[in-house]
């Protein structure tokens, strides 16, 4: 913070005159003396002062005033004295106060005051250019501050970049084992339905020979039926046979008791003629030998044949039973084959379905992990891209920031060569005015420098207003 202050001296003297600008605003009117000062200073009061100065030549003073107090000092050139002030009694020069002609510009009171314009002009000037800076500078500190922070989080987000693709990795590699654990079960799969396959091939087969066999079994069951019938008929034949024998034994015997009878007639009658001399007896029992020895002949060919056809067929019937038993026990087998298959097939079906239930749950499992790792992957790449957008839109306000601490430089360069500009401005336009040095003591604890110049010895009475700017 800088203090710029103007200002007025407006004194009469018969022997001199005198204007002194400074950082501060001051006023002293002074009743006629020998000599003049003012200065500025760098507090706020009042005071009413009587000072008596002596100085020789043609020189200024710089000193440092306390309100209103008595203060008195020696310069000449550059440089001045120093002595202690003391309180003494006033005095009025009456010839002082007759009104003389001092041939006063009327207009350097406007002059002046429009000096003090411009100077309260630079002065607000100056205190905003002060504010400025200072905001500036808050400014500087607080882009230093974010930029800190935008290197931190920089940091930070190399991290969560880090992480992520160790995420993304590891997701990746789940997503390879569900792969592998995928073929793995699709070749799983393969080898379940090339058994699926065998057994069905396996059972269509069985079912082949079943119907085969069933087909078999329909024909050996017509066989028997027709081997049944067959020995049917011929118990009906032997028993025809069998009547028909008894028919021709009864024929034969009622032939034989005719015959006999006939013999018996006709031995009568070759008793009863004699002159023939045949020998019957003979004759009959030739006859009846030759018709017994046809019979038994003919009985036994009939009972030979019977018996040859009856073994026939008790042997084919036997034969046929022992087909009929075979069958009925490869019938048998045959069934118990068939549950067995049957059994055996629905086990199959029951692990063809727990397979593919198996295979349709791990199918799912895999879809779901793979749809929830592409969701995964896909809000990682969002969140990177995210970071990367946020990240170049920080870039961009470090560079629009540092665009602006640049520009803020350049300002306050600017402003700085200007204010150094007008120190050396306000230190050329005070360059005729010597240097001199002063104390005086007050009562209202202000403080402030002053550049004046004093001609010869005065004694008069000021009233100083002083104004501090910031």
């Amino acid at each position: 913070m800088s203090t710029r202050s103007s200002t007025t001296n407006v004194r009469r003297s018969f022997t001199s005159q005198s204007m002194a600008a400074s950082g501060s605003s001051q006023m002293s009117v002074r009743r006629p003396g020998s000599g003049f000062s003012g200065g500025m200073g760098g507090g706020s009061g009042f005071s009413y002062a009587r000072s008596s100065s002596s100085a020789g030549g043609y020189g200024g003073g710089l000193g440092s005033s306390y309100g209103g107090g008595y203060s008195s000092g020696m310069g000449g050139g550059m440089g001045g004295g120093f002595q202690n002030a003391h309180i003494t009694a006033v005095t009025t020069n009456q010839s002082l106060l007759a009104p003389l002609n001092l041939e006063i510009d009327p207009n350097i009171q406007v002059v002046r005051t429009h000096e003090k314009e411009q100077i309260k002009t630079l002065n607000n000037r100056f205190a905003s250019f002060i504010d400025k800076v200072c905001f500036l500078e808050q400014q500087n500190k607080m882009l230093e501050t974010k930029w800190s922070l935008l290197q931190d989080q920089t940091t930070t987000r190399s991290n969560i970049d880090a992480m992520f693709e160790a995420y993304i990795s590891n997701l990746r590699r789940q997503l390879d084992g569900l792969g592998n654990e995928k073929m793995k079960l699709e070749g799983e799969l393969k080898n379940n339905e090339g058994l699926v396959e065998d057994f069905k091939n396996k059972y269509e087969d069985e079912i082949n020979k079943r119907a085969s066999v069933e087909n078999e079994f329909v024909l050996l069951k017509k066989d028997v039926d027709s081997a049944y019938m067959n020995k049917v008929e011929l118990e009906a034949k032997v028993d025809a046979l069998q009547d028909e024998i008894n028919f021709l034994r009864a024929v034969y015997e009622a032939e034989l008791r005719e015959l006999q009878g006939q013999i018996k007639d006709t031995s009568v009658v070759v008793e009863m003629d004699n002159s023939r001399n045949l020998d019957m007896d003979s004759i009959v029992a030739e006859v009846r030998a030759q018709y017994e020895d046809i019979a038994n002949r003919s009985r036994a060919e009939a009972e030979t044949w019977y018996k040859q056809k009856y073994e026939e067929m008790q042997s084919s019937a036997g034969q046929y039973s022992e087909d009929l038993r075979s069958t009925k026990t490869e019938i048998a087998e045959l069934n118990r084959m068939i549950s067995r298959l049957q059994n055996e097939i629905e086990a199959v079906k029951g692990q063809r379905s727990n397979l593919e239930a198996q295979i349709a749950e791990a199918e799912e499992r895999g879809e779901l992990a793979v749809k929830d790792a592409k969701l995964r992957i896909k809000d990682l790449e969002d969140a990177l891209q995210r970071a990367k957008q946020d990240m170049a839109r920080q870039v961009r306000e470090y560079q629009e920031l540092m665009n602006v601490k640049l520009a803020l430089d350049i300002e306050i360069a600017t402003y700085r060569k200007l204010l150094e500009g007008e120190e050396n401005f306000s230190t050329s336009s005070s360059g005729g005015f010597g240097y001199g040095s002063g104390r005086s003591s007050s009562s209202s604890s202000g403080s402030g420098s002053v550049y004046g110049f004093r001609s010869g010895a005065t004694t008069s009475k000021s009233v100083t207003t002083s104004r501090t700017h910031y």
